[in-house]
């Protein structure tokens, strides 16, 4: 089977790369020659994904995977068509569909009759019928449910074990009818593997969910329901901090429950899920008020971080603080939504020198990305953590000379490396 994936992000060239290791003839489409150049030559064009490297040059060596920035000639060529393409919203929580709506007419224009389009691609609820359905059917000529088949069958993988995760996890498919739902079901069960699960409601496997509407709704289900726990916790924290309560040890005791799973709470914001599809859920259904006021409480976590490190330190003004962590999360090359920016944003506010580091990202990454760079061992007085790299784990006190106050977003520091200096864990009892 010849197949097109259409943007070789962090998902898309993994997936690729899969489809090409069942001996597929895979065709990946990107807008960034830079990606392209370094996928043809079997170079993984980022870090921190499980296997990739190796991966990548097998099937690269092997002729069965090559890339390319004609989108259009690449479909024309496919059975089969992946669309991986990002969507974000703006400040209003509107979804921006410009990439997509692009990437959605060049697709068309090559469309021929027999294709199978699938979008993985997370969006709002009736997006696959109602926005890109008319928009192939109007590029190509063709009736999508007649001459090509459309469905949608969300990515449920974390970035950094795509591969592991695409095993573990059932694949969701749903079409515009049932004729899509078919061929997306046969095409899925050709690409992936699986392991098995008996502690599922049914195989592991790709599954069934029979509407486009369903397979979306089941991936902003399964992200907004995940916000709102995280909101929990992180509101359980707070509450926990003012009554000397170790909340790590309460959601333990809450998790012990067979119906209970509560997640642990700190200051992280981002990532490509968590921020934007509780809002793409609200986007289509605004009354969800419970929604809307997890959001809230989670956005606010790094203001929340500043507060703890500013109650430590006193007036922040004129005092250098470290945020340690670019990436939304730990061994992920990825700014995207990161707690980052809002943390540096509110020291700022309060006037405190802000210098950053990440052992992902070089000094003139930081730099482009707004922050001063900062080396560890360098002078600080105030010490954030934001993202939990492997790295920072064994950091201690006297890793930063002039240290006062540590404030630990991540549970990732142990607290007996910082003696002598005053440590805040967030949602931890005040004299650990």
């Amino acid at each position: 089977m010849k197949i097109a994936v259409v943007a070789l992000g962090k998902i898309g060239l993994p997936l690729a790369v899969q489809f090409a290791m069942k001996g597929h003839h895979v065709i990946g489409c990107d807008v960034n020659n830079a990606t392209i150049d370094l996928v043809n030559s079997g170079t993984e064009p980022f870090p921190g994904e499980a296997h990739l490297s190796q991966y990548l040059s097998e099937v690269v060596t092997s002729g069965h995977l090559r890339a390319t920035s004609d989108t259009t000639a690449a479909v024309s060529e496919a059975d089969a068509v992946v669309v991986v393409v990002p969507l974000f919203v703006d400040n209003d929580g509107i979804p921006d569909f410009g990439w997509m709506d692009d990437a959605t007419a060049k697709i068309a224009a090559g469309l021929k009759p027999g294709t199978l389009v699938s979008y993985e691609t997370t969006l709002p609820v009736g997006t696959t019928r109602s926005r890109f359905a008319p928009a192939l059917e109007a590029g190509s000529g063709l009736k999508a449910g007649v001459d090509f088949d459309l469905i949608f069958s969300p990515e449920r993988v974390l970035t950094g074990r795509v591969f592991a995760d695409l095993r573990k996890y059932p694949k969701l498919v749903g079409g515009i009818n049932a004729k899509s739902t078919a061929a997306g079901i046969a095409f899925y069960e050709a690409v992936l593997d699986f392991d098995d699960r008996p502690d599922l409601t049914q195989a592991n496997g790709v599954w069934d969910l029979l509407t486009c509407e369903a397979s979306e709704m089941a991936k902003l289900a399964e992200t907004t329901y995940r916000d709102v726990n995280i909101a929990l916790a992180n509101q359980f924290a707070i509450f926990a901090e003012t009554a000397n309560i170790d909340i790590a040890k309460v959601i333990a005791a809450s998790n012990s429950q067979p119906y209970s799973h509560i997640h642990q709470p700190g200051i992280a914001v981002g990532g490509h899920c968590i921020p934007i599809y509780p809002r793409f859920y609200l986007w289509n259904d605004p009354a969800a008020t419970v929604v809307r006021a997890a959001r809230e409480a989670n956005a606010g976590m790094p203001v929340h971080a500043v507060s703890i490190l500013q109650g430590a330190l006193g007036d922040l003004s004129g005092k250098t603080v470290a945020v340690l962590g670019i990436s939304y999360r730990g061994g992920v090359k990825e700014s995207a939504f990161s707690g980052v920016f809002p943390t540096v944003a509110a020291l700022i506010a309060q006037g405190a020198r802000v210098v950053v580091h990440d052992p992902m990202y070089t000094d003139e990454e930081i730099v482009r990305l707004g922050f001063t760079p900062y080396d560890i061992g360098q002078e600080t007085e105030g010490l954030i953590l934001q993202a939990d790299h492997a790295e920072y784990k064994v950091l201690t006190a006297a890793n930063f000379p002039g240290l006062k106050a540590v404030v630990d977003g991540r549970r990732a520091f142990n607290p007996a490396n910082f003696t002598g200096v005053t440590f805040r864990v967030i949602g931890a009892p005040a004299d650990l």
